[in-house]
């Protein structure tokens, strides 16, 4: 996951007008670019709060009292850089128009060769 946050850093955390040509190149169909995109969003933002969560888990304490509110500065950090990190939407929408998502059609037709041995013999 360090791999993703490094990349993500040069990212404009910002969303931006995109050319719809660019946005069907490798699906040729607009609502399949966008379910492809929004599928790696979701992947992403469960990634990113599972390991949100795992790191501020080490701070969790159970306080005596509602008055004991201890602040913790690298817990703070933490926080903030998660924040300033993009959105999972920008960040997938980033990885299909650099070419960096794998995705298959699982309703295009399936080509099985026949081969002469197994092809049914004509009587």
């Amino acid at each position: 996951m360090s791999d993703l946050k490094t990349q993500v850093q040069n990212i404009e955390p910002n969303l931006s007008a995109r050319r719809m040509e660019s946005m069907i190149e490798g699906t040729t169909n607009i609502y399949k670019s966008l379910v492809i995109i929004s599928k790696r969003a979701r992947q992403l933002n469960v990634q990113l709060k599972e390991e949100l969560n795992a790191k501020l888990e080490e701070f969790a304490v159970t306080p005596d009292t509602i008055e004991e509110i201890n602040e913790n500065k690298e817990q703070i950090e933490i926080s903030k850089f998660y924040e300033k990190l993009p959105n999972p939407t920008v960040i997938a929408t980033h990885e299909f128009l650099q070419n960096q998502l794998e995705f298959r059609d699982l309703n295009a037709p399936v080509e099985v060769e026949v081969k002469e041995e197994d092809a049914p013999a004509e009587e």
